[in-house]
């Protein structure tokens, strides 16, 4: 990477190249987290240069200060997470010495850096909340200036803004995840939920759709998420993932009622595994995955088929030692198999919506030190924050010749089944006692 890149662009390339590496999401991002923190701190640091001088990086024309920038020096910062290494600036010519208010002179363990994310991306990107904090973990001598702190925090704030009310038209799923997680963001109520929705796009490739909070996972508040975007250009999928959640059960049957619907195996898996005693859940968790591994049969009604005769089985060996977990399972079982009607090398990934959840989890763990978010946006900010990059790791699905053509003759069958419904209702009303 050429030297005249800012240390800022190398931290985030490096960020870059973490989501597209191979490994486990979990290491991912950890590890993006400390980058996280070094991209923040280091654009802090930078932000100082350039009010101190006056000026942008190479900008020429009127100086507002003698002296000019001399390059970079590593600087080791102790934290709660381990040592990160920032690119101290140099600078050379000036009048009087630069000082960062924010590492100090000699400063070398400091929780700054987690402050200043969870003033960031947890405190609704707050410049009073980003002073308080800093100076509570550094002292009110190593506080940044309020120009510093907008300058870091409101690029952010813009980034968020834009993306939730961008336009959808150009956004073609084939698939639609949605899911919701609960969080404390208003003082004395109980954690509410942050509604996600994410997908596959026709080239297989994942993307993060939208997000918005909401009072509780009601059909309106579901309807309402998924309306807001079909408002702004997103068409029907073919297929919708979900676990069973009533609410939004409903809320897809109102906005998307001609689309697929997958319940999400993992969360069924969960349903009976809690409705079998905790001695047997083993036995039982590989016998629930067991109907749904390694079906070798084609695509639609032959894997189907398969599915329901390893399920019958299951009924069979645990229907007088664990009933209700049997009719938990067969309850609606044919939404449990709706994703073997898709391309085969699409299965694993469209039988369950868990993928996001880990991220959820990780999002959760990162903010259960703080108790209660300070707000709506705060809450919003973070989440995004956390998924956005997330989502860059995600893996998708391989679209090849073969699976196009499979997933257009779905879309065929469905609009043509859309059709015929239409005329049938036209042909009942038209013969009705009303008419």
């Amino acid at each position: 990477m050429s030297t005249r890149v800012s240390p800022v662009e190398r931290v985030r390339a490096d960020i870059d190249d973490m989501f597209a590496s191979d490994r486990d999401l979990g290491e991912v991002l950890e590890e993006v987290a400390r980058l996280g923190v070094r991209l923040l701190m280091q654009t802090a640091i930078e932000a100082e240069v350039t009010e101190f001088l006056g000026r942008e990086r190479y900008a020429h024309g009127e100086r507002a200060r003698a002296g000019s920038r001399n390059g970079h020096c590593p600087t080791t910062i102790k934290t709660t997470t381990g040592p990160v290494i920032i690119d101290r600036p140099k600078l050379r010519g000036t009048d009087e010495a630069f000082a960062s208010r924010l590492l100090g002179v000699g400063v070398c363990r400091t929780n700054a850096l987690e402050s200043l994310v969870i003033a960031g991306f947890v405190r609704g990107l707050s410049v009073r909340d980003v002073e308080a904090t800093l100076a509570e973990a550094l002292g009110a001598e190593a506080a940044l200036s309020k120009s510093t702190v907008s300058r870091v925090c409101e690029a952010i704030k813009t980034e968020f803004d834009t993306w939730k009310v961008r336009d959808l038209s150009d956004v073609h799923l084939e698939y639609l995840f949605l899911d919701g997680s609960h969080f404390k963001m208003h003082d004395g109520a109980r954690a509410e939920p942050v509604l996600a929705a994410w997908g596959m796009t026709s080239e297989g490739r994942p993307v993060l759709v939208g997000l918005e909070p909401g009072a509780s996972e009601s059909t309106d508040a579901w309807a309402g998420f998924l309306e807001g975007m079909v408002a702004r250009g997103l068409r029907a999928p073919l297929l919708v993932v979900s676990d069973g959640a009533p609410g939004l059960l409903a809320a897809v049957e109102l906005v998307f009622a001609h689309s697929l619907h997958q319940r999400c195996l993992i969360h069924r898996a969960r349903n009976v595994l809690a409705k079998v005693p905790v001695e047997h859940q083993g036995e039982v968790k590989v016998a629930f995955w067991k109907i749904f591994d390694d079906i070798d049969a084609p695509a639609g009604e032959g894997a189907i088929a398969v599915a329901r005769a390893r399920a019958e089985g299951f009924a069979k060996t645990y229907e007088k030692r664990f009933p209700a977990a049997v009719d938990c399972l067969m309850t609606n079982f044919e939404r449990l198999t709706t994703y073997l009607r898709f391309p085969a090398g699409h299965w694993g990934r469209i039988r369950h919506s868990n993928f996001i959840e880990r991220t959820f989890g990780e999002t959760r763990r990162r903010v259960k030190v703080i108790g209660r978010l300070p707000g709506e946006r705060s809450c919003l900010g973070l989440v995004w924050a956390v998924l956005d990059r997330a989502s860059r790791g995600w893996r998708g699905v391989v679209m090849t010749p073969a699976a196009v053509r499979h997933l257009q003759e779905l879309r065929l069958q469905l609009i043509t089944a859309h059709a015929n419904e239409e005329v049938t209702t036209e042909a009942n009303e038209a013969v009705s006692p009303a008419a």
